[in-house]
């Protein structure tokens, strides 16, 4: 796939995931999710961390500091328009073909740049569908979108449960609409608006 297609859909769930975080009210920050032993607090503050400053970060070849990591970003009242921000910015360091090339360092291992992008608009999308169920909302993408995320998690799904990041895999018909086909594979179960595991 070509970068412009798959920066195309960063920028479409993106922008998806800041309408969902302008949903979430403060005081339901505590209530429980779908995802085992997280909070909306907890969930909030992993879905910020890694699909906005840990994008923008890759984007750029450095790794998240201490500081971010550590974080609490939902303590901030204006948390989602700071999101949103940092989503516009991660967005944009993206939007230059030279970041697409080569391999990003991860630490223990590499992994392709354009790769690894494409897994964190997945993380943007499936945490923003938990982030919306758990606050009553929905998350809409477009087909085409849709249709990524699935391949994606179709590709890495074994190494998520390998790391314990999806559970196994909900049974979806094979014609349900394509974004939930991919919350399927991911151990989600859409039907019900919960999933079973994802970290």
């Amino acid at each position: 796939m070509k970068y412009d297609e798959t920066h195309q859909y960063m920028s479409e769930c993106a922008a998806e995931a800041s309408r969902v975080a302008r949903g979430v009210p403060a005081a339901r920050l505590s209530d429980p999710t779908h995802c085992p032993g997280w909070d909306v607090r907890a969930l909030v503050d992993h879905w910020v961390l890694y699909t906005s400053h840990g994008l923008e970060h890759r984007a750029l070849r450095k790794q998240l500091p201490d500081e971010l990591i550590s974080r609490d970003f939902a303590a901030d009242p204006q948390w989602a328009k700071a999101y949103a921000d940092q989503l516009e910015r991660a967005v944009a360091a993206w939007a230059d073909p030279a970041v697409w090339e080569g391999e990003v360092d991860l630490g223990p291992a590499a992994m392709p740049a354009a790769e690894l992008a494409s897994m964190i608009v997945k993380e943007m999308a499936v945490h923003g569908w938990d982030v919306a169920v758990a606050t009553g909302q929905e998350f809409r993408v477009s087909d085409d979108a849709a249709r990524f995320v699935l391949d994606v998690v179709e590709r890495h799904g074994d190494l998520y449960r390998r790391y314990e990041g999806f559970a196994a895999a909900v049974p979806v018909p094979q014609d349900a609409p394509l974004f939930e086909r991919a919350l399927g594979a991911s151990g989600r179960d859409p039907r019900q608006g919960a999933a079973r595991a994802d970290h």
